[in-house]
């Protein structure tokens, strides 16, 4: 990585990077310099934190048979505009 700052686009590229804990030491230090003065991706980055934390609790439960047969037909007749 350049010795330059990191830019918006670039925290949105590496965000999931970042919290994964899997970025080097000098990635890791640019990513939170650019947080430390930029109000947006701050934001950013904790919504995607809270993305993460909320998806991490959903349980996953099977459908009754009449409820997946009633999704497979409704997507089965569904067509996209043109």
């Amino acid at each position: 990585m350049a010795a330059r700052g990191l830019d918006c686009s670039e925290i949105v590229e590496l965000v999931t990077d970042y919290l994964e804990g899997v970025m080097d030491a000098r990635a890791a230090a640019a990513f939170e310099e650019h947080l430390l003065l930029c109000q947006g991706c701050r934001h950013y980055v904790e919504q995607i934190r809270r993305t993460i934390d909320t998806s991490g609790g959903i349980v996953d439960s099977p459908l009754s048979g009449p409820a997946e047969a009633a999704l497979l037909e409704a997507f089965r007749n569904f067509h996209r505009p043109a």
